[in-house]
């Protein structure tokens, strides 16, 4: 049976057909895409604060499990039966005690140090000026102009706007937007905590019925050992910052700056960023000192600040990390910095515990296909030549 003319003459034209209907698809998607990027954005919004409540849930829930196997040793039979929401009641009892103590003891100390320094400002200035003629005078090759300094700051206040008086208005309403999410942020985390174990079992169930066994396993696996890093990092480096920051805090009032709380507490926050955040904070510190007491001050603190911190990165922080991270120096700062690049301080935080496991799961690949080709296991590897 031979094709007609007609149906051969159509078939050539399928492929022009089948692109002009793409390029028309095409452009009508694109012409869509704000109207999905609005409803998206705005979607978002809305589940923001359940996401920050999950965050808050998931770091309340580690002090919550301590508790819970403290209580699970009672031989109370309603405390046991009880001991999930006691242990909830009882850490967020704690984090009210923290906010109460934090408003009434440091806040004013911070706001009395704050209006210090901003009656003082004048003298900092001064001070400013010297150390400018101090470095200008040792031929560094870099010259340090305080003219400069005062016409980029005269640039800055000068172009203020409506828009910059506004701000303070647009400040206010911002921070009553955040307060409200901060309440559905607390309530959802309480709901959270509460229905974690049914959450658990329930996205355990869905594993059952719709993935393999061997998918499932895997990902339990792999988001156990991600659950066991975070938990491992954010109790570490909360107590090395507590560490840091207290030692760092009674260092400057030793050397008698008026500043030492305010700088102490900022070194201890900033540590949860390794490498990078010690060190911001300690040259912040250090300026600080430098402009309120002069540069002998500034120089014995930045001596002692760095010799407190190098007992808290090769003493401290190994003890309490357990060999948790083994990660090299360059593996941390390139994962950190990557973490930085996607998702800003966030990604910081988040990308030792993610670069961590994701470095487990490689050499568990590696140490699989080495063993299938060369019937060995990591521990022969140097045996079979190593790059010098």
């Amino acid at each position: 049976m031979t094709k007609s003319p007609l149906s051969e003459k159509l078939k050539s034209l399928l492929p022009y057909f089948l692109l002009a209907l793409s390029i028309i698809i095409a452009y009508r998607i694109s012409g869509a895409i704000n109207v999905f990027a609005d409803f998206f954005r705005q979607a978002w919004g809305v589940i923001l604060p359940f996401f920050y409540g999950f965050i808050l849930a998931y770091i309340i829930n580690i002090p919550c499990s301590s508790i819970q196997k403290l209580l699970s040793k009672s031989t109370n039979k309603f405390i046991i039966k009880r001991k999930k929401l006691l242990s909830i009641l009882i850490v967020f009892l704690i984090l009210v005690l923290i906010v109460f103590l934090t408003l009434n003891l440091i806040i004013p100390s911070i706001v009395d140090s704050i209006a210090f320094f901003v009656a003082n400002i004048p003298l900092y200035l001064e001070s400013a000026m010297r150390l400018f003629d101090y470095f200008n005078g040792l031929d560094l090759g870099i010259t340090f102009s305080a003219d400069e300094l005062f016409n980029m700051l005269g640039d800055l206040f000068a172009n203020f706007s409506i828009d910059s008086l506004m701000a303070p208005i647009n400040a206010v309403m911002g921070a009553a937007t955040a307060a409200f999410s901060g309440v559905i942020a607390i309530i959802s985390s309480i709901y959270i905590l509460v229905e974690k174990d049914r959450c658990k079992a329930y996205i355990d169930k869905l594993l059952r019925i719709f993935a393999s066994d061997g998918f499932r396993i895997t990902t339990i696996n792999i988001f156990s050992r991600l659950n066991q890093n975070f938990r491992q990092y954010i109790r570490t480096q909360t107590i090395d910052g507590i560490i840091l920051g207290t030692v760092a805090t009674i260092i400057l009032f030793l050397l008698g700056s008026p500043y030492a709380l305010i700088l102490g507490i900022m070194l201890g926050i900033v540590n949860y960023i390794p490498y990078f955040g010690s060190i911001f904070g300690t040259l912040v510190a250090v300026f600080v000192v430098m402009l309120t007491q002069g540069l002998a001050i500034g120089a014995l603190s930045a001596v002692l600040l760095f010799i407190a911190q190098q007992i808290d990165a090769n003493i401290i922080q190994p003890r309490l990390m357990s060999g948790s991270f083994s990660l090299s120096p360059l593996l941390v700062i390139i994962s950190i910095s990557i973490g930085g690049a996607i998702s800003g301080i966030f990604g910081m935080l988040v990308a030792i515990p993610i670069i961590a496991v994701l470095k487990d799961v490689f050499d568990s690949i590696v140490a699989h296909y080495e063993d299938k080709k060369f019937g060995t296991q990591d521990e022969n590897y140097e045996d079979k030549g190593e790059i010098n």
